[in-house]
């Protein structure tokens, strides 16, 4: 798996090359400006793509818990919604209707909503995408999240009131990261931020958390006693408005196809210095030149997604 990550590095890198030419990673689109996206794909995305078929399908399908395939291709059935509202958290972008995932990920949302006042000095959470009604790949946004077992929690505390539908659809979350991207502004960065991630962190079930590098890197620097939980939090290109949860499979999920533990260590010494170093050249070094003959990749075909996906988002 450390093959891996060092691979997400390098795609990152190639990524951001691609993408930074305009402007800056923003927060979540509005939900008039999702609902655009949304309209122009769906214009011209193919019959047969599985986007299409599991980014318009409403409801879960009812039945016991089951995730089938890969965080980044896959699907689930049994998926449960988080409730928009609760004690200490709300969910943002309803219009998306993604705030579904397999039970046990809400169960782990809402208990760490229920510490974070007491134990992180954060009063609440705003809940980002989580997945959609029977996982698998989105109209737009995440290329994981298929699986019901990632989650985005924003990096902006839960408002001492109930937001308005409006609110949760047009407010930006807060970009914690200073304009150099080496380090966090320290304007808008909190104590409360370290130790909200560091709650979520230190709870058995999550698996890992994805941070932006300049994140990881303040975590590095203001962690005091045990630094075990560090090797959770992984740095990753983006997540410089919202933290990133992603649980294991669930035992017993035979389908489900798992990451191994991250490596050991904190994870604070040159693996970081590289992320940090490619995402500072990836916005201020030399930009790529764009090949205008270069065709985009065709969307996935839902006959390339596992057979069980394939049932479970056909079946009414």
């Amino acid at each position: 798996m450390i093959r891996i990550e060092r691979t997400a590095l390098a795609i990152a890198a190639g990524l951001a090359g691609l993408l930074l030419t305009a402007a800056a990673p923003r927060a979540q689109e509005t939900e008039t400006e999702e609902m655009a996206n949304r309209a122009r794909l769906l214009q011209t995305l193919p019959a047969d793509a599985a986007k299409r078929h599991f980014g318009t399908v409403k409801a879960a399908l009812p039945g016991a818990a089951r995730t089938i395939g890969s965080y980044a291709k896959g699907c689930m059935a049994g998926a449960r919604a988080l409730a928009t509202d609760g004690p200490t958290w709300q969910v943002m972008r309803l219009s998306r209707n993604r705030n579904w995932g397999h039970p046990h990920l809400i169960q782990l949302i809402e208990r760490i909503a229920k510490k974070a006042p007491q134990e992180a000095g954060w009063r609440g959470l705003l809940v980002g995408d989580i997945s959609q009604p029977r996982g698998g790949p989105m109209l737009t946004g995440h290329a994981s999240h298929q699986i019901g077992l990632d989650a985005d929690l924003w990096l902006t505390p839960m408002p001492a009131r109930s937001l308005s539908g409006g609110e949760r659809e047009s407010m930006s979350a807060t970009n914690v990261v200073a304009a150099d991207w080496m380090d966090i502004d320290p304007a808008r960065w909190t104590k409360a931020h370290g130790a909200v991630i560091r709650l979520a962190a230190e709870q058995p079930a999550v698996a890992r958390i994805f941070v932006n590098p300049a994140i990881k890197k303040a975590l590095c620097r203001e962690s005091t006693g045990d630094r075990d939980w560090l090797s959770k939090v992984r740095p990753m290109w983006g997540h410089n408005y919202h933290f990133h949860i992603r649980i294991a499979c669930p035992d017993g999920d035979g389908a489900c196809v798992d990451q191994d533990p991250p490596p050991g260590g904190d994870g604070c010494g040159k693996e970081l210095s590289d992320w940090l170093a490619q995402q500072h050249k990836a916005y201020f070094g030399p930009k790529p030149p764009v090949s205008i003959d270069k065709k985009p990749p065709k969307p996935l075909p839902l006959s390339a997604m596992p057979e069980a996906c394939q049932q479970i988002v056909l079946q009414k």
